[in-house]
């Protein structure tokens, strides 16, 4: 889900080999379980705030949700939790605060996309480059065709849950082997419109 050009991401099997890679590389953001083996997530997140070299970092705990869960992420000072099973655009959308990703540039949003085919309707995730009012530009390994009719589904950050029939308009094979579809509305609702709109003029 975080696989994007200007992310680097490392990758840990336990707490102990997150806080090594973060005293080394210094990272922006660290997304942890709560419950690990060796350092829980809540006692690495102390460790680092504790520490005056390392705690210029954001936290994100995956946890249950309980009550007790809740405190301990409180306890330790993260800054945001996310519980499981894990949203992926809710998950996204605190990646992208904490960050300060810029929307602004290509307005993109994680989306639902399922197709309507011979064999039955076929369901994926994919990211957009760019949304609008009238379509949306997604980019997928998904081999789709021109004249596809698809379902879309996904939501405006801290907005609305747009849901939107559309037809594949344009294809553009990728440099990395996926490909970019330019996707058309089809008879997209007023309030979604209007939503989308909104939404671009606020990053504008």
């Amino acid at each position: 889900m975080l696989a994007r050009s200007d992310f680097r991401i490392f990758t840990a099997t336990s707490g102990e080999e997150a806080l090594t890679i973060h005293k080394r590389e210094q990272v922006d953001l660290i997304i942890v379980d709560l419950d690990m083996s060796g350092i829980s997530g809540d006692k690495l997140c102390s460790l680092i705030r504790n520490n005056p070299a390392l705690k210029q970092v954001s936290v994100i705990i995956v946890c249950t949700g309980t009550a007790s869960d809740l405190q301990r992420v409180s306890r330790c000072k993260a800054n945001a939790h996310v519980t499981k099973p894990l949203r992926p655009m809710q998950f996204l959308e605190k990646v992208g605060q904490l960050l300060d990703v810029p929307e602004r540039k290509s307005y993109r949003v994680l989306l639902k996309v399922t197709v309507d085919g011979e064999d039955g309707r076929e369901s994926f995730f994919c990211s957009s480059q760019n949304i609008s009012a009238s379509g949306i530009l997604i980019e997928t390994d998904k081999v789709l065709a021109k004249g596809d009719r698809i379902s879309c589904s996904f939501f405006l950050p801290r907005s609305e849950h747009v849901v939107a029939s559309a037809e594949v308009m344009r294809i553009a094979p990728s440099s990395n082997g996926t490909y970019h579809y330019g996707i058309r509305y089809l008879d997209l609702d007023p309030a979604y419109r209007a939503a989308i709109e909104a939404f671009i003029a606020s990053r504008a």
